[in-house]
Parts: structure tokens; sequence; C-alpha cells
């Protein structure tokens, strides 16, 4: 399939701030609200501290987005009623609410498998874009033929097999599930379809708008069932890491390319040799992922300040995103942001 080469490709993230008092509160109430069967559905990993702890890795990550990819198109920053202290106003990025995303019956939402089913619905949204976690760094130049080809968008497998299950697992992380939801879906539909019992890898994801609108009227089920979680849970894996690739390469509108791609964790053994990796290889790893797997570790602990002293050793120099004020360092911003930042109501709005 063609790809439209000279269209622009905007950037979508997904951001929290675990310690902010008025969202900590908010996570509290809902979970007191859980009945035992909901208590029961929680996904391994599903709601532990290192899920929703800023280790400031979006800063890092738009500072790696400007260097890498300095022609990309709008950048959609999607946050529930937070915004980053040290964010700058600038035009070229929009901040979209959960509450201009998401029905208000639906919220508060904690699971990002729930939130990442809307994207496709921000308003302005580019045919082509890129979704990234705030983990997942762009580490060398990027070419959007690469990403989006003609052949089709790419996508990357991890190139260990995982159990192939028939039923979702309890005890299994959400992206195995994910898998074998996937499995048994596209069997059903698709009689020839075989599935390959591995995860994709923790990448950036191309994304092509009127494709996720096409899988949703082709699968409102899934979407209407991953939409009524508020943890993520193990009986509702998420779509668009596994099902959404999935589909598309059966379908012919994705390609798999073969890439070994750089996966550090900051809980680790080995966590100092995988920085080390990281270190000698920035600037030519296409991309590579950071992933907080220090769960409920405290948020001063050594192995996560390493995660922000790796990142200001690679990425020094400030983007265009970040605030600086007056004359001090972009890293003592005071942490009350200007009202001019704040979220207004049902608008979506740049900053």
């Amino acid at each position: 399939m063609l790809m439209p080469v000279d269209e622009r490709v905007d950037i979508v993230y997904l951001w929290v701030n675990g310690a902010d008092p008025v969202w900590r509160r908010k996570r509290q109430l809902a979970l007191s609200c859980r009945n035992a069967q909901q208590e029961g559905d929680l996904a391994r990993y599903g709601n532990v501290a290192g899920r929703y702890r800023d280790n400031d890795e979006l800063r890092f990550n738009l500072r790696a987005l400007e260097k890498f990819y300095p022609d990309h198109g709008q950048v959609y920053l999607v946050t529930d009623g937070q915004v980053p202290h040290w964010l700058q106003a600038s035009d070229a990025l929009t901040l979209v609410d959960h509450r201009d995303l998401m029905p208000e019956q639906a919220l508060p939402v904690f699971d990002s498998g729930h939130i990442e089913s809307y994207l496709h619905h921000i308003p302005g949204l580019a045919e082509r874009f890129i979704y990234l976690n705030d983990d997942v760094f762009f580490g060398a130049d990027v070419d959007p033929s690469l990403w989006f080809g003609e052949d089709g968008v790419a996508v990357f497998k991890e190139t260990s097999a995982v159990p192939d299950y028939d039923v979702l697992q309890p005890n299994e992380t959400a992206l195995v599930n994910a898998s074998v939801l996937s499995k048994h879906w596209l069997a059903r539909r698709y009689p020839q379809y075989r599935h390959a019992p591995r995860i994709f890898a923790h990448a950036p994801r191309p994304m092509l708008k009127s494709v996720l609108h096409e899988l949703e009227l082709v699968a409102p089920e899934l979407f209407e069932q991953v939409r009524r979680t508020i943890f993520r849970s193990w009986r509702v894996p998420p779509l668009v890491p596994d099902l959404v690739p999935r589909w598309m390469l059966h379908t012919g509108r994705a390609v798999i390319l073969g890439l070994d791609p750089l996966y550090v964790s900051s809980g680790a053994p080995d966590a100092e040799r995988q920085f080390q990796t990281l270190i000698d290889g920035f600037g030519k790893i296409l991309f590579f992922c950071i992933n907080d797997t220090s769960d409920d570790a405290q948020d001063d602990a050594e192995e996560l300040q390493r995660i922000a002293a790796t990142l200001r050793r690679l990425l020094p120099e400030p983007s265009s995103f970040e605030r600086i004020d007056d004359g001090n360092s972009i890293d003592d911003v005071d942490a009350a942001c200007s009202a001019d930042l704040e979220p207004a109501g049902e608008v979506i709005f740049s900053v």
C-alpha cells in the first residue's frame, strides 16, 4: 500500500504525574470503590507506583524528539488534568485533557489501554501519527519513510517467544494476555490467520487514523470492553500494543522490520550495564525504552535517580517545549506552574 510521503506526522504522548496529590486522591478513591470482583481483576503490575511515576522522562523524550526528528508534526499530550511544571507555551503542542477525549461517565481512568482506545478521536490529529509512551525514545535520526513505508507502517516484534495460552491468565503481563485476545479474535474472523506467540517491542508505534477508525467499526465489542475498565485488568487486555499491529499486518497495512530493540529496566540486577549500553550506542540506536520496573520503590531510590542522570547526560540541551525561568536551572523550576498552562474546562487547546 502506498503511504502519503508528503503528509505531516503528528506525535502523541500519554503522561501522568503519580506524585500529584490531587491525582493521588482521585486514584485512592477509585481504588476504594472497587468491589471484590474488580479487585481480583487487577492485572499483574497493573497498579504499582512505577506505572504512574514521573521520572522526568517526558522532558527528555521531547528533547530526543527535537534532536532526532525536528520535522515532526503537531505534538499532542494526553493527560488527566495535569500539566508538567516545566512545560513552555508552544503552538506546536496541544494539551488534551481526558475530559475532552472520553465520556464523563467513564472517568476517572487509570488504565492506559482504555485511554489508548480513543487516540484516533483526538480533534485535529493528522492521518499519520506516531504514538509513544513517555519512556520510549527515539535514539537516532528519524526517517519517516521507514516508519510509513510503501508496504505499510513499521512494527517490531520481540525475538523470544511467549507462552501460547488458550485463555487469559491472571498472573501474566498485559502484553501476553493481549496476544491471547488477538489470537482468538483474529482466528474467529480470519480462518486463514496463523498466530505467532511473540509480543511486540516497546517501540514508537506509527498509526494511521483512518485504519484505527476502521478497526473500531470492525471490532466494536472489543473497544466497548476496554472502555469499561478503570484500572488495568487481566480480563480486558489493551488493544493498541498487540491487536492493532497484528490486524494491520494481516490486512496488509503493516510490515515487520527486523531490529533487536534496546530495553533498559531500572530494577534489573544488571541495570547499570544496560544503561551503559544505551550511553555507548546513543545516536545509533533507532529507538530505546527505559522502563521503570522498580515498582513500589521510593521515588528517591538510587536506581530511579539513574534514569534522570543518564538522560541528562545524553540529552543536555533543553527543547523548545521547556520553560526557561529567570536564570534558574530548568531542574529547579517551581512545581507550581503559572495559571496560563492549566487545563481549561472542556476545551482542547494549544499550550
